[in-house]
């Protein structure tokens, strides 16, 4: 099965702060499928490092920590890792929980304060709206088809 996945979660240092967030029970998953690595935020011309972004409480608009609006960098890199998705034929996505990108559930207020709200990063809401179901490392599940 091919599965698309946040390349963070890879070990690759595609994070804002220019590591990795390597997760070794995504890792393992590379025995058994085709593990597909993007990163929407390196997808959508953001350059790593970069300043850290949050989805702003209550609207459709991601700022950095500087207050710039970067929202468009995300809906372009989405939209990119969309399209991967859908060339390797993926039914199912593990993201970076908490992201702006990819986070599933949770995802940081906007505040710069750490405080979580609920909600979908922008990646991660279009593959749920396309179908594909998506996952973080927090709650990977066992994939046996």
């Amino acid at each position: 099965m091919n599965i698309i996945v946040s390349a963070c979660l890879l070990g690759a240092n595609t994070r804002y702060d220019g590591k990795s967030s390597s997760t070794e029970k995504v890792i393992s998953l590379l025995k058994q499928h085709n593990l597909i690595p993007v990163c929407p935020e390196q997808l959508g011309g953001m350059q790593t490092p970069r300043y850290p972004s949050e989805i702003q409480a209550g609207e459709s608009v991601i700022k950095n920590s500087q207050g710039e609006d970067v929202t468009s960098c995300f809906v372009k890199g989405a939209e990119e890792a969309l399209n991967l998705a859908f060339l390797y034929k993926c039914k199912r996505a593990i993201l970076k929980s908490k992201s702006p990108s990819c986070g599933k559930g949770l995802v940081y207020d906007g505040s710069f304060s750490r405080r979580l709200i609920e909600g979908n990063g922008i990646f991660a809401q279009m593959l749920i709206d396309n179908g594909i179901e998506v996952y973080t490392e927090k709650d990977i599940p066992y994939f046996n088809d």
